[in-house]
């Protein structure tokens, strides 16, 4: 019996190559596609799960009022953790943590590493990363000692044991001796690392304890996974009691803790990588299960309209005797084979796919994910209900009537299942419209982000690292750099000017006592202003002695001049002309007069609105900035590999251009980006295809009316509306509906940037337009040929 069924399934298969193609086409794909989005969910969702203790870490968050700016960001001071250790039961130990990048040298090998992070030397007690060579207990024990990763000390060492030889960090600064090797960082870990150095090794970490120079990541392993909630209130309390008498008013320092296993999904503050969102996973999540609903409302509409066809076939097995069941199961049958089929095909497809996959989401999944029990349970039960709800309906309609009335062709004539596929062809639109939609107004804000004006200039710029020893050489450096004249400007500065994080107090002698405002700073030299292009609104530029007013040995004597933007003239209580000229203090220690008010420019991400800034003179910096007139950088970038290898012999040669850094803070939103015009762009394929092999069932079906309207004298375009009439009319009401939920959707997303595109009608109506025309141009093309067949063969059709 099997075996006759399995032969009418393939024979049918075979009759209808057109729409057993588009069944196996559009179902493969719509599996595909969740199969590869089911592996990115669930590997963001397995993030730190390998962690052991890791439902009893949290991380400790910095928040902090002054002058009525809230502050809060995932650094700390070196108190923080020893504090709470030793004043709350709840905290049974605590890591502080450094990330940083480094130049590091062995031998005739030098790199720029980017992960260098610096630990406590208990780390391998609370996180759960493996030794493979040292001990845990005392590889971090001593200053200047690092643990390599397994992938570093084949880099640097090769077969040799790295254990007990010396790396220098920082190029001809501290010998490292290696103390250990760490297997390499797992994919879904926050905590990122190539180095592992002692805490201890920091000259700056070995001064007293303070809850400021928050330069670090502290976490603490708390004795039971609860105690997060009871143990915060306790936190707003001791430290009230800690800073009295250092805060007036409303202004506070406290701490927040997030529970370690939520930060890679849940919080706004990354860690050593950028974080992922779980608005992203339902946002990927629901476009997986909306792709694979189209796939599937396809797959049941063509199975459902061709059974239609078998009405005769279903009567003569009846009355041979075939029993209800037996008819039902071989319908099923039929379904559950092009559904397997599709799955192999998907699995297939899915390890083909999975490089350029990881590529597009940024991620490193493994092939043998997907054949983890889990998704392998789940892909079988997608394959049974798959296969009932296509097989399930005609069987039951079909075998229920009676041999009769279906030989009779009544059957075949009827409006039978008319509605189902007609309420599932609509909802496929509603899906495809609102990802069409949806797509065009991710894309809309993307473009926002790279024309909107941030109030410097990004192009042309380019970026190379700085030292110590790189600024004190840096007048000849910047003399030599401009030997080639389309270099106009060379700027040292902490930060560009699209990420300035620095964090300071400052207040003016007019201000009440204890009285301070809270300001984001970055210190930057005389040419910082005119390689960004930042416009002054009043006051002038830096000069070369403002520079030196700054670089006093004793630094008691040094005299700054600010630059203000407007929003930190404004908080002072000053216009841009009333600032310039006014004394004020930076963090006490830093006595001043305001020298400039700049325009207000975007110095974070525009998911924040602009903040209070200050520029700050001075002779240190972690970066260079070189404007460059962009006549030929195919020519001025050997010249600035030839000069760096001459001045900075000690670092490798590595530069960056401002701009392409600037769209890296959008990494996430830019990968969104792309996966939504993917996915919509095969969510509107399917649909298509799906109405492709509807609309040639229903023509089929109408062949005899179409031969005698063209007997009759009608015309072709009134033939060809009259048959594509009621499917552009199904779109036009999934169009309608789809609206208001895509601007229900996109206007939720927007809200999470401060400065984002404005809504408006175009931005519903292009893709409604889109989607009609696509319809129209899948059915026309079968309309025409059907209203051009000959009237006479159309006739002869039974």
């Amino acid at each position: 019996m099997f075996k006759n069924y399995l032969k009418i399934a393939i024979r049918n298969l075979y009759k209808n190559k057109i729409y057993s193609v588009i069944n196996l086409v559009g179902l493969s794909a719509g599996i595909t596609c969740c199969l590869l989005i089911t592996l990115y969910v669930r590997h963001e969702l397995s993030y730190d799960k390998f962690q052991e203790k890791g439902d009893r870490i949290a991380r400790v968050i910095m928040e902090y009022n002054m002058g009525g700016n809230i502050n809060k960001g995932n650094y700390t001071g070196t108190k923080v953790g020893p504090a709470f250790k030793k004043n709350f039961p709840e905290v049974e130990d605590f890591v502080k943590m450094m990330g940083s990048q480094q130049i590091v040298r062995y031998n005739d090998k030098l790199f720029t590493e980017k992960r260098f992070v610096f630990v406590d030397s208990n780390f391998f007690d609370v996180f759960s990363f493996r030794l493979l060579g040292g001990n845990p207990k005392t590889a971090l024990a001593s200053p200047n000692s690092v643990v390599l990763s397994q992938t570093v000390a084949k880099k640097y060492f090769g077969l040799e044991n790295p254990i007990g030889k010396t790396i220098r960090v920082s190029g001809a600064g501290t010998d490292y001796l290696v103390a250990g090797i760490v297997e390499d960082c797992p994919a879904n870990s926050q905590i990122k690392y190539n180095f592992i150095a002692s805490f201890s090794s920091l000259s700056f970490a070995k001064g007293e304890l303070t809850y400021w120079n928050a330069n670090y990541t502290t976490y603490l392993l708390l004795k039971d996974k609860d105690a997060v909630r009871s143990l915060q209130p306790k936190i707003r309390a001791f430290m009230r009691n800690e800073m009295k008498g250092e805060f007036t008013g409303s202004d506070y320092l406290t701490y927040i803790l997030e529970p370690f296993m939520d930060v890679h999904l849940y919080s706004e503050y990354p860690g050593f990588e950028m974080n992922g969102s779980i608005t992203y996973i339902y946002i990927v999540g629901a476009v997986a299960l909306l792709i694979l609903i189209i796939a599937c409302f396809t797959f049941i509409n063509l199975c459902t309209a061709k059974s239609v066809e078998r009405a005769k076939e279903i009567g003569i097995r009846k009355v041979a005797g075939a029993f209800k069941r037996q008819v039902f199961w071989q319908f099923i049958g039929e379904s559950g084979l092009l559904v397997l089929l599709s799955a192999s095909l998907s699995f297939i497809l899915a390890c083909l796919l999975l490089p350029a996959f990881n590529g597009l989401m940024g991620r490193e999944i493994s092939v043998s994910d997907l054949s983890s029990p889990a998704l392998i349970a789940a892909g079988a039960l997608i394959i049974v209900c798959i296969s009932f709800l296509a097989g399930a309906y005609p069987a039951f309609i079909l075998s229920a009537f009676q041999p009769v009335k279906v030989l009779k062709g009544a059957f075949k004539n009827t409006g039978s299942g008319l509605l189902l596929r007609r309420s599932l062809f609509v909802f496929q639109f509603i899906i495809s419209v609102f990802l069409i939609i949806s797509a065009f107004i991710v894309q809309k804000q993307l473009d926002f982000f790279q024309n909107e004006k941030l109030g410097f200039t990004k192009e042309l710029v380019i970026i190379l690292p700085a030292d110590q020893r790189i600024i004190k050489k840096l007048a000849l450096l910047k003399t030599e750099l401009k030997q080639d004249p389309d270099i106009r400007y060379v700027s040292l500065a902490d930060f560009e000017p699209c990420n300035i994080m620095g964090g300071y107090s400052m207040y003016n002698p007019e201000m009440p006592p204890g009285k301070v405002f809270s300001v984001f700073a970055g210190t930057v030299d005389q040419e910082y202003l005119k390689a960004c292009d930042i416009g002054i609104v009043a006051g002038s530029d830096l000069s070369d002695q403002d520079i030196k007013d700054v670089s006093n040995e004793d630094y008691t004597k040094n005299y700054f001049h600010f630059i203000l933007n407007e929003s930190a003239a404004k908080q002072m209580g000053w216009n841009p002309e009333e600032a310039i000229g006014k004394k004020m203090f930076m963090d006490e220690s830093r006595p001043g007069v305001v020298k400039a008010v700049v325009k207000d420019f975007h110095f974070s991400s525009l998911h924040n609105p602009i903040q209070p800034l200050i520029l700050i003179p001075g002779t240190y910096g972690n970066i260079l900035l070189l404007k460059t007139a962009g006549k030929d950088l195919s020519k001025t970038i050997p010249h600035i590999e030839k000069v760096w290898k001459t001045i900075a012999p000690h670092r490798p040669f590595e530069y960056s251009f401002l701009d392409e850094n600037y769209k890296a803070m959008y990494k996430s939103e830019i990968r969104l980006g792309k996966a939504m015009n993917i996915f919509t762009a095969l969510a509107i394929t399917l649909a298509l295809m799906g109405l492709f092999g509807l609309s040639s069932y229903t023509i089929q079906q109408r062949t005899k009316e179409i031969g005698i309207l063209k007997v009759l004298g009608a015309p072709l375009q009134y033939i060809v509306s009259r048959l594509s009439g009621q499917f552009i009319r199904m779109v036009i009401i999934a169009v309608i509906i789809s609206v208001p939920l895509a601007w229900w959707a996109m206007n939720s997303w927007l809200q999470d940037f401060s400065y984002h595109i404005e809504l408006n009608a175009w931005y519903f109506i292009i893709p409604g337009i889109i989607a009609v025309l696509l319809s129209l141009l899948t059915v026309g093309v079968k309309a025409v040929k059907a209203a051009s067949e000959n009237p006479v063969k159309n006739l002869r059709v039974d």
